[in-house]
């Protein structure tokens, strides 16, 4: 009897360390969550959450919140204290600084679509009207500068020097300016309002829709590279988590072009999206 006591106690035992082994190896870890949440900037960023990307996770089984933000900052900090899981609202050199500054590990999973800057103006129909001597109003932060004089030189209006560090040039870097442009700086939030009181408005493309402007009204839309683009963000910790993986593919499903050439007209897609 003590005998048979006993093997049932031992395989009692053995029951209850495999029913703990198949706990704490199986899919529930936080990788494998089905309750996520995403944090946007309000406007289009946010809306392409909602509308592009929210829709197909859950057709995956997720349960999707996305989270609005109205300023730069928290999205990231958020994100950190793991009270949001991933966030879209940066580009590259953006996230790279600021996660240096405030000592976060942060890295991105995939590049989106992005809403272009564009050069503006009421007075003007072409980029080739433009008179000698107009007053152009531009960003007076370095980034949004450096993308100005970059989509002036594309257009043909002036050439910048050579050897300048692209992502770092300024107007003391300008070498030819044959129409005497006068460029006036401004914060990037003033210049969708300058399009009426300069002659011609450089206005980052997130600034433009929230002013309810249309990219295609734009005489000129920059050729954005693929740093100036928005990106979806997670903790470096997620990146090869289940939930992070799924976020990429839904991004790179044709559902989510196809609504992207819907909804968000004259977002430059990244070079991915054009191979």
């Amino acid at each position: 009897m003590k005998k048979f006591t006993s093997a049932l106690i031992l395989l009692f035992a053995i029951a209850v360390l495999s029913a703990c082994g198949s706990t704490s190896s199986g899919s529930s870890g936080a990788g494998d969550k089905k309750d996520i949440s995403i944090g946007a900037t309000a406007g289009p960023y946010s809306d392409m959450v909602s509308k592009a990307i929210k829709p197909e996770l859950e057709k995956k089984g997720y349960n999707v919140k996305v989270v609005e933000f109205s300023d730069y900052i928290q999205p990231n900090l958020s994100l950190a204290k793991g009270s949001i899981d991933a966030n879209l609202f940066q580009h590259k050199i953006y996230m790279e600084n600021f996660a240096k500054e405030k000592n976060l590990k942060l890295s991105e999973l995939i590049i989106v679509p992005t809403a272009p800057m564009g050069v503006y103006s009421d007075k003007f129909k072409k980029m080739e009207d433009i008179k000698n001597g107009s007053t152009v109003a531009i960003a007076n932060d370095p980034v949004n500068l450096a993308r100005t004089l970059i989509m002036f030189q594309d257009a043909g209006l002036i050439t910048i020097k050579k050897g300048v560090n692209p992502l770092t040039a300024s107007e003391k870097d300008v070498q030819d300016n044959p129409k005497k442009l006068q460029f006036k700086p401004l914060e990037a939030a003033q210049l969708p309002r300058a399009v009426g009181s300069a002659d011609v408005s450089a206005v980052p493309g997130n600034f433009a829709l929230a002013a309810k402007m249309n990219l295609q009204d734009a005489l000129f839309l920059e050729n954005m590279p693929d740093q100036y683009r928005n990106r979806v963000v997670v903790n470096t910790k997620d990146v090869d988590s289940k939930f992070a993986k799924d976020i990429k593919k839904v991004v790179e499903s044709k559902a989510f072009e196809q609504t992207i050439d819907k909804e968000f007209k004259g977002f430059g897609k990244p070079e991915w999206m054009k191979k």
